[in-house]
């Protein structure tokens, strides 16, 4: 059997409660929920901005997963939790572009988009990603 490794990077925020920023067992890494949250500051980014909210929150998963010793084109799925069904399209277009310039070759991770209340106000999109080394 594999041992559970904590991944930690000073490249994405720290945790803010009891958890890792990422673990890994064997092959499988998983990312805890991000926000849009500036990794040196532990700063809420880009108030009512949901596609630069979007964009950091990528950012800080694909830290974590560089930090487990994978590539972003070992995710195999991103979920993402949006506060308002009227942000669907705007953070899609900015999910979008991020993944397509994170990912090579013609096979993208797979997604799930849950419309919820999320735990900070300032909070419009959080995203966790798994990957496969």
């Amino acid at each position: 059997m594999s041992e559970k490794i904590e991944i930690r990077t000073a490249g994405a925020p720290a945790p803010a409660h009891t958890f890792s920023q990422g673990v890994r067992k064997g092959p499988f890494v998983q990312v805890s929920g991000q926000g849009p949250v500036d990794p040196s500051t532990s700063e809420y980014l880009f108030p009512g901005d949901v596609a630069a909210q979007t964009t950091r929150t990528l950012e800080n998963v694909k830290a974590i997963v560089e930090a487990s010793g994978a590539t972003f084109d070992d995710v195999v799925m991103l979920r993402v939790y949006l506060t308002k069904r009227e942000d669907f399209s705007i953070m899609n277009d900015a999910y979008g572009e991020f993944v397509s310039a994170n990912t090579s070759g013609d096979v993208l991770p797979s997604r799930t988009t849950v419309f919820t209340g999320l735990p900070r106000e300032e909070m419009l999109v959080e995203i966790d990603a798994v990957a496969i080394v």
